[in-house]
């Protein structure tokens, strides 16, 4: 089998891989020297010159053939051209130049990740465009509306324009600035002056190197006309008259134009006629139509006006509704008036006159009186209606609304302590509210003491609340007296205090608590039993009793009563001390007896068995100097010879030991 075609393929892939793996190992060095810019033909030129941007790169590399370099040309380090190419250097036109081409011009040159930047070169447009002026019409009306352009169509950029006005005598004005638009700003002027003067216009341009101003352009003489278009007004048959009657308007303008519209217009600002150059109204004026009738002129933005004052008098007045009384309280009369103060009977039918009064738009009366007794059912919106004719015609008139609510008497006070909870010899508070009564309400408070103090609730939600001083005694609550008053017709409510000891939790103070020690203090021995007695003359039960000595607290015991006792059983030495108690109770006024001091001396049965101890102590003593008188009488007469013993330098005992008395005591010789 023949193995040679595929040996060489195999030959032929292992060295095209081998070359391709050389190629790759290689890299690409290469060194950006210098990029430069040149502006031509130089940094500085007129307006209008045209300008070239001119970038050459210089590259020292390792015979790396066709390298791409892309130029980016620059402004103010914002981008204005990019372009990508082998060759060396690129250019740009800048083409005629304007001011706002100035700036700060750099390139950068960019290659296989690579770049460099020339150093910055600056770019000065000296002038600017002076603009154009154009104007719609030189000759307007005063006041007429017309349009005026100013351009520089050669300038670049943003421009602000503003528009002048000269008068041959004066200061150029400012007229308009429009806002900032391109190289042209087209706007609406109007001239109020009449006479002739001089337009002319001019432009700033904000560059990065300041604001630059541009010379004036050319000047238009513009003559404004006078256009007299006020018209001339007549009211007929005169301008002082009744409601009711009817006048007529006339208006016309006299001038030059034949195009101007009219309108008559009064004085709530409503349109009543239009028409061309002229009209006439007839309309029956009413109570409210006094006032100024203006008369218009309008063409295009020109505007005359004539005024005309119209006086309207009243036939009869608006009516008034009046009540009776004021203050309207349940089950009173009250009464209800329509009057008029005006009233010209010579144009009026006296038997035209009528009357009438609603409640809620319901008629009540055909009259000039409505009387009725005040309840709910009569609360509501009154009104009142007057009619009546004229020979020629008939209208009514309608007073204002008069709002009638029938207040509630106020009920019977009642006092109560706030909080529920009295306490004797403190300050407290006393509410005095009454369940029904329309507000505002006077409560006045009298005191025990003649004192009184008053409170007026006039919102829902408040109370009269009085703060009151301390009573001692219970029965002190029923000289409380509330009076409460939402009439001054009516004489006040009063309410006593004298429920307030029933709906009241009254609390007295405990006074100073007495300790008693049972049995007497005098005389108390070891064993006996002690009762300590602790005990209050007044105080609101539950009492709380406690016992004290020097040490603390013994015990303490809450109680119904106004005593209590604490008993010390067998009383010992170690009970011996000051005492004293101290009570309490919800008034939480604490209370403290004096301090009494227990003595407690030795028992009875002690005492004896002393006694008896000493007298056997002196019984002993006796028999032991007589024992021993007896012993020395018998030494001497076994002697029986008398001799003197020198002094001892020992002291000779004259007493006994209490270990010698004690042991013969017990029978034992010494």
């Amino acid at each position: 089998m023949d193995s040679g075609p595929p040996n060489l393929l195999l030959l032929l892939l292992l060295s095209s891989l081998l070359h391709f793996l050389q190629c790759a190992g290689e890299q690409s060095l290469f060194v950006i020297d210098t990029v430069g810019l040149r502006i031509l033909p130089n940094n500085t030129v007129q307006s209008g010159t045209p300008v070239t941007l001119h970038c050459q790169v210089t590259i020292s590399h390792d015979n790396i053939p066709h390298l791409t370099h892309t130029f980016q040309f620059l402004r103010d380090d914002s981008s204005i051209y990019s372009n990508s190419t082998t060759a060396d250097s690129a250019v740009y036109e800048l083409g005629p130049t304007r001011a706002n081409d100035s700036g700060n011009y750099e390139c950068r040159v960019t290659v296989e990740g690579k770049s460099q930047t020339s150093v910055s070169q600056k770019l000065y447009i000296i002038g600017l465009q002076i603009p154009v002026l154009h104007l719609e019409n030189s000759s307007p009306y005063m006041g007429e509306e017309f349009t005026a352009t100013c351009s520089a169509p050669e300038e670049k950029g943003s421009l602000l324009f503003r528009f002048y006005q000269r008068f041959r005598s004066g200061e150029p004005q400012t007229i308009k600035q429009p806002a900032t638009t391109g190289n042209s700003s087209e706007t609406k002027l109007v001239l109020r002056r009449v006479g002739d003067s001089f337009l002319y216009c001019d432009y700033e341009i904000h560059l990065a190197s300041g604001t630059k101003r541009s010379n004036r352009s050319n000047e238009i003489q513009v003559i404004v006309k006078g256009l007299y278009i006020s018209p001339v007004m007549n009211v007929l048959p005169s301008s002082d008259v009744y409601e009711g009657d009817i006048i007529e308007v006339v208006c016309q303008v006299v001038g030059q134009r034949t195009d101007i519209e009219v309108f008559l217009i009064n004085k709530h600002k409503r349109i009543l006629k239009s028409a061309q150059n002229s009209l006439n109204h007839r309309f029956r004026v009413q109570e409210g139509d006094s006032g100024e009738l203006v008369c218009k002129g309008v063409w295009g933005t020109v505007q005359g006006e004539t005024y005309h004052s119209i006086t309207v008098k009243e036939l009869i007045s608006k009516p008034q509704l009046t009540v009776e009384p004021v203050d309207i309280f349940e089950g009173d009369v009250f009464k209800l008036t329509c009057s008029v103060s005006i009233y010209v009977p010579e144009r009026i039918k006296n038997e035209s006159l009528r009357f009438f009064i609603y409640r809620d738009n319901v008629n009540v009366s055909t009259s000039a009186t409505y009387i009725s007794a005040a309840n709910p059912n009569k609360n509501g919106n009154y009104t009142c209606k007057v009619q009546s004719a004229t020979f020629t015609h008939s209208f009514v008139k309608e007073s204002q609304k008069h709002v009638i609510k029938t207040k509630v008497p106020v009920s019977k006070p009642v006092l109560s302590v706030v909080g529920g909870t009295l306490v004797l010899g403190k300050r407290f508070q006393l509410l005095c509210h009454s369940d029904n009564g329309t507000l505002p309400i006077t409560y006045i408070l009298y005191s025990p003491n003649g004192h009184f103090e008053s409170r007026v609730v006039s919102k829902p939600g408040e109370s009269a609340i009085f703060n009151s001083s301390a009573i001692f005694k219970s029965s002190d609550l029923d000289k409380f007296l509330c009076h409460a008053k939402n009439n001054q017709d009516r004489p006040p409510m009063a309410g006593s205090g004298s429920p307030l000891q029933r709906s009241t939790n009254i609390i007295e103070p405990v006074s100073e608590p007495v300790l008693a020690i049972l049995p007497s203090m005098t005389g108390i021995s070891e064993g006996q039993n002690v009762t300590l007695v602790c005990s209050v003359q007044r105080g609101t039960p539950p009492i709380s009793f406690s016992w004290h000595n020097m040490e603390g607290v013994l015990t303490s015991v809450t109680s119904e009563k106004l005593q209590e006792s604490l008993n010390l059983g067998s009383v010992r030495q170690e009970h011996a001390g000051g005492y004293y108690c101290v009570s309490t109770n919800p008034a939480n006024e604490t209370k403290q007896s004096h301090t009494v001091v227990i003595g407690v001396t030795i028992a009875g049965w002690k005492k004896g068995l002393i006694a008896v101890v000493c007298i056997l102590l002196i019984l002993v003593l006796i028999l032991v100097i007589a024992f021993k008188r007896r012993i020395f009488r018998s030494k001497r007469r076994a002697t029986g010879v008398l001799s003197v013993k020198s002094a001892s330098t020992k002291v000779e005992r004259l007493s006994l030991t209490q270990a010698e008395v004690i042991e013969a005591a017990n029978g034992k010789a010494p």
